[in-house]
């Protein structure tokens, strides 16, 4: 371990990458502390869908936040994914990079209706284009009967997940930042003017610290923690598919989702394998989980896909998101610390964005000028507080009831 660094940086996924090449470019000697290894959490274990958007619709941000400040957070979204493609291309990343729009589908007829009026919204008030597809134009988007309609959005893409955390990591070794994997923080402590960080692997100071853990935010950020619910999202892929069959499944390779709570995302990979996930499980992953999580997403590809009732299931994983309580994501400074987290799902461009904008905020530009950090960060509904891990069966009931009515 380094005895002192400008910056040190708690958490080496996409934020905390991200944010060590911003501060590096801009001189700081940073130190990446990381429990296990680069990406070894959700970073590199998701589905690799690069989404304009946010959790929360856009209807919703404007009822929440106004007109001009919604506009600010969509817009950070669409410039997230343009983020990606810059930075795999800066740092020639080889991740397979694909920007071919993503494909929301209505799980029922009522859904739809909801497209439409998301679409008129995002054309009037964001200028935003989308495009609606009817049922009987979903043939030309998705080889399944299942749905009752669809949104494109051009301006989505997709990632090999793995692939590009790696790239980042070599791209931020290769700047200059010490990368320090098994060096999980147990206490942050103030000492003077600076802060004293202690690992597994040792002790450092630094004149400033940004917590980039997310889901596995832990005990030694105890502010940040009570404020985010961390909830396993799970994914399978099968073999690889004959090019004909992969074709019918997706003829424009288009990220796709649909539109219920407990909702499913899937695409093809590369290699033609299709790989759906979704919250199976809403607790975080264990080899149980990922057991029982991979039986409930291969019923889900069969009702989506009966075609493929004889491909076999060749792997499948899990990863722990971090949701707040409004599922909005966050950035600013809480205890002294810089943070940025709470993505919701849509981590892999808005990582990418929030941990550079972080990055350069701690390098001396101002954090509240970030659309984000003028979003109330707040905790945990009164009476859930330590017990809220226990409620996640029954936030996942709820959300299932709600699939049925709605």
């Amino acid at each position: 371990m380094p005895a002192r660094v400008d910056v040190a940086v708690i958490g080496g996924g996409i934020t905390g990458l991200s944010a060590a090449l911003a501060l590096r470019r801009r001189g700081a000697s940073v130190a990446v502390l990381e429990a296990h290894g680069a990406g070894w959490g959700a970073s590199s274990r998701n589905g690799g869908m690069v989404l304009t958007g946010l959790k929360v619709d856009a209807a919703t941000l404007v009822s929440r936040y106004g007109l001009p400040l919604a506009r600010e957070l969509f817009k950070a979204s669409v410039d997230s994914v343009d983020a990606v493609e810059q930075l795999v291309r800066r740092e020639r990343i080889d991740c397979q990079f694909v920007r071919r729009g993503h494909l929301a589908l209505a799980s029922k007829r009522g859904h739809y209706a909801g497209f439409e009026r998301s679409a008129e919204l995002l054309a009037r008030d964001f200028n935003h284009p989308t495009r609606l597809v009817p049922r009987a134009g979903l043939p030309a988007e998705i080889g399944s009967g299942l749905y009752h309609g669809g949104l494109v959005d051009e301006a989505s893409g997709g990632i090999n997940p793995a692939q590009y955390v790696a790239g980042l990591a070599r791209a931020a070794r290769g700047a200059g930042a010490l990368l320090r994997a098994n060096a999980r923080v147990r206490r942050i402590a103030r000492q003077g003017a600076q802060w004293r960080v202690t690992t597994e692997r040792g002790e450092v100071a630094a004149d400033d610290i940004l917590v980039a853990t997310s889901g596995y935010t832990g005990a030694a950020t105890p502010a940040l923690r009570r404020r985010l619910l961390p909830i396993g999202s799970y994914v399978i892929a099968t073999e690889p598919l004959p090019e004909a069959l992969a074709q019918e499944l997706s003829p424009t390779g288009r990220m796709m989702y649909d539109s219920r709570h407990f909702l499913h995302y899937f695409r093809l990979t590369a290699d033609r394998r299709l790989l759906i996930g979704g919250r199976a499980r809403f607790v975080p992953e264990s080899d149980d989980t990922v057991r029982a999580s991979a039986a409930e997403l291969r019923a889900g590809m069969l009702a989506i896909y009966p075609q493929l009732r004889d491909a076999r299931i060749e792997y499948a994983w899990g990863g722990t998101l971090d949701f707040a309580f409004d599922t909005m994501p966050h950035v600013g400074r809480i205890d002294g610390y810089y943070f940025a987290l709470g993505y919701a799902g849509h981590g892999v461009a808005l990582a990418t964005w929030l941990g550079t904008a972080v990055g350069e905020a701690v390098g001396g530009q101002s954090i509240e000028a970030n659309p984000f950090a003028r979003v109330p960060f707040r905790g945990a509904p009164p009476g859930l507080g330590a017990a809220k891990d226990s409620v996640l069966p029954l936030v996942a009931a709820w959300y299932r009831l709600l699939d049925r009515v709605s």
